[in-house]
């Protein structure tokens, strides 16, 4: 409770920002201020509401050590030393949810995410990995209730994907998937193997916040566009009309192609998103080496060359090495179940933030 101590401060100026917005709503009627104001209280209000029922158990906790600390009464005595604990433990609770909720939020959390799996060394075992990698994650949107759209594959001939570009939509997908960049690894028998023995194949995941085309300045003299006939699945269409996009963005050498959608105009609308969505995690990039001279986040970097977990299948076992967390669970992982090791990684982030406040 010493330690909580120095956020107080902090507390005490969101609760006094949040009493002078509701008192200003209660006061205007320009409909562009209510909007605005009633989004900053929106913000405002978890942590208000958490920080209310702290001082609530607080003053609760003191008269109960009041009531202990000054005897004479053994029936009160009896019932503050029965209540102190758990008073004790519940505000434990609230201090940590606080520090959390205090936290610096990520402007990107609630963000639909583009996601790109490309099969590493292994080949052929390794596009069938990648498509494990594919599933895992469909899976895992479809118990979150979120859209997944394909935006671009280059499958192989026994059902894996040398590459594979999707949106998952939904409240909160980036908050949920911003820790999956990196090289997975597969230790397992592949398929085509016929003397039994186990292989270790990669695949690369990239992940990225979708963010709109305003968020970005993309000058229209930079971009190489081309249309092609799509291939693969799709419908009628393929192989008749030039629906398929790649954009080319001179500068960076970025290219990105978009082939699902039904017409050539949803492709281009797709890639120009997905164009966007690097180009501001190439910026993002630069601002975090800056940042990381003087922080490193330990949960991973997110960088493309960085193992950051292993699916070990003689011994049914899943191992995310940035916070050497191992369940025995391989099956069910990759059947989507993945909250597990997104709630450890999310705490592990957490803690080490709140290092910093």
């Amino acid at each position: 409770m010493v330690e909580f101590a120095k956020f107080l401060s902090k507390l005490d100026e969101a609760e006094k920002r949040f009493d002078e917005i509701e008192k200003e709503l209660a006061s205007i009627t320009d409909t562009e201020r209510i909007i605005e104001l009633s989004q900053k209280r929106a913000e405002l209000e978890e942590v208000v509401m958490a920080y209310r029922e702290w001082k609530k158990k607080k003053a609760d906790y003191e008269e109960m050590k009041e009531l202990l600390d000054a005897g004479g009464d053994p029936e009160l005595e009896d019932i503050a030393k029965e209540e102190l604990p758990q008073l004790e433990r519940e505000l434990e609770e609230l201090e940590q949810r606080l520090k959390i909720l205090l936290l610096p939020k990520d402007p990107n959390d609630d963000k639909n995410v583009i996601m790109e799996i490309r099969a590493g060394a292994g080949g052929e075992e390794a596009a069938l990995f990648a498509a494990d990698l594919f599933r895992m994650y469909s899976r895992y949107a479809e118990r979150k209730g979120w859209n997944v759209r394909v935006a671009d594959a280059s499958e192989t001939d026994i059902g894996g994907y040398k590459e594979i570009v999707f949106i998952i939509e939904g409240k909160g997908a980036y908050s949920r998937l911003k820790f999956e960049g990196g090289v997975h690894r597969v230790q397992r028998i592949p398929v085509t193997e016929s003397g039994g023995r186990i292989h270790t194949s990669t695949a690369t995941v990239a992940v990225l916040p979708e963010v709109e085309e305003v968020e970005v300045k993309i000058d229209p003299k930079d971009l190489k566009i081309d249309t092609y006939r799509a291939s693969g699945h799709g419908g009628q269409h393929v192989n008749k009309v030039e629906t398929a996009v790649r954009i080319t963005h001179i500068p960076t050498g970025i290219v990105v192609t978009c082939q699902d959608e039904r017409s050539q105009h949803q492709n281009r609308a797709r890639a120009m998103k997905i164009l966007a969505s690097k180009l501001y995690e190439l910026e993002m990039r630069k601002q975090q080496a800056e940042v990381s001279q003087k922080r490193k986040l330990q949960v991973g970097t997110g960088d493309r060359s960085e193992k950051i977990r292993t699916y070990n299948f003689p011994q049914r076992r899943v191992t995310d090495h940035r916070i050497g967390l191992t369940l025995y669970k391989l099956e069910a992982v990759l059947d989507g179940d993945l909250d597990e090791i997104i709630d450890a990684l999310v705490a592990f982030d957490q803690a080490e933030r709140l290092k910093e406040l």
